[in-house]
């Protein structure tokens, strides 16, 4: 059995981080900080603009900024052809 994880890195998705600072409710004058992460498709996330706009239409807690990191965990394995021949003894 495959994991889903592992279907999505296939089709594309990379793990996506995001870093969320938002206004707390009681406190305005402070940031608290969310982490989120999933397996999402850089550079559009829809994942990432789906659970914000879950969080401004239901949460109290106004955003403050959103920082992104996002990396590909399986791709396309890097090689060079060599011109020449070695000779190991």
């Amino acid at each position: 059995m495959v994991s889903r994880e592992f279907r999505l890195q296939m089709e594309g998705y990379g793990l996506t981080t995001a870093e969320i600072h938002y206004q707390r409710p009681d406190h305005p004058s402070l940031l608290q900080l969310y982490v989120w992460q999933e397996y999402d498709l850089a550079p559009e996330f829809p994942s990432l603009r789906e659970f914000l706009g879950f969080w401004e239409r239901e949460l109290e807690g106004a955003l403050h900024s959103v920082r992104v990191a996002h990396n590909r965990l399986i791709r396309p394995a890097e090689w060079r052809a060599v011109n020449g021949i070695i000779a190991i003894h």
